[in-house]
């Protein structure tokens, strides 16, 4: 059985309906039938109060999902499915998550957003550019999830022309903190690479997910700077700080330059 049909199972055994099953995970009724159905995945703080709801270890729910790797599968098949086996539940998590919108790009073609153009670049005729596909969260919150369920924390988008080659994932602006260089609403491109001096980050602390100008002393201290003076916590970890920001990428901004007052 899959991982809904078992969780389906495992829900009746202990008599509990959608709705009692839903008020202790804290989501709704539909979400617990969207588990059951497939349609969707449960996030990883879900999917572990669904082990605790339910009495039952990560392997009760997914055992039935590999059962079929056996005597027909590769030896590199088998392989895949022993590292499966090897991960936390948020890795299974992940990579289902994974596997569900590689799938759906194979059968569904992916939303095209509108690029800007300068008035300039509009009136001339554009070389055709290269078309991608990356992730768009729906906040920088919901690009730190361990297992992002994809239609509801992101969605796969098209892009080219304007957007920087190295954008490898998107994220929406939340907020004033960086207006008016990153209006709030507005979508910011990510490359996975380090930081320079100056440059303005994706960053994780604490658990919480913040869009910042990263700047480091010659000390060795570094500040997370808001654009905006008045809108935003100016952040600082000294040198040899026990717990310092996490870096998820580089934001590509190519339109304002960054104000001096912050350098």
């Amino acid at each position: 059985m899959s991982f809904g049909e078992q969780l389906k199972c495992r829900r009746k055994e202990l008599g509990l309906s959608r709705s009692e099953l839903a008020k202790q995970l804290g989501v709704s009724q539909s979400a617990v039938g969207n588990y059951e159905t497939g349609v969707s995945a449960p996030k990883e703080e879900i999917l572990l109060r669904i082990f605790d709801a339910l009495h039952v270890e990560p392997n009760y729910l997914y055992r039935g999902s590999f059962e079929s790797a056996g005597g027909d599968a590769s030896p590199e098949e088998r392989t895949l499915v022993e590292k499966y086996r090897a991960l936390s539940p948020a890795g299974r998590q992940t990579i289902h998550t994974l596997l569900d919108a590689l799938c759906r790009m194979q059968g569904e073609p992916a939303r095209t957003i509108p690029l800007y153009r300068s008035p300039a670049a509009a009136g001339a005729a554009a070389p055709a550019a290269e078309v991608r596909t990356i992730p768009l969260y729906t906040s920088p919150a919901a690009a730190g999830f361990a297992a992002p369920v994809f239609g509801e924390d992101y969605e796969l988008i098209q892009v080219s022309g304007d957007v920087p080659p190295g954008a490898e994932l998107a994220v929406r602006m939340e907020g004033d903190s960086m207006a008016p260089y990153i209006p709030s609403g507005s979508v910011i491109y990510i490359h996975h690479a380090p930081l320079a001096n100056g440059d303005v980050g994706l960053f994780c602390i604490g658990g919480a997910m913040l869009v910042r100008q990263y700047i480091r002393g010659e000390g060795g201290a570094v500040r997370l700077l808001p654009l905006n003076r008045t809108a935003g916590e100016v952040l600082t970890f000294p040198t040899g700080g026990v717990s310092g920001p996490t870096c998820f990428g580089r934001a590509l901004l190519r339109t304002l330059p960054l104000p001096e007052s912050a350098m």
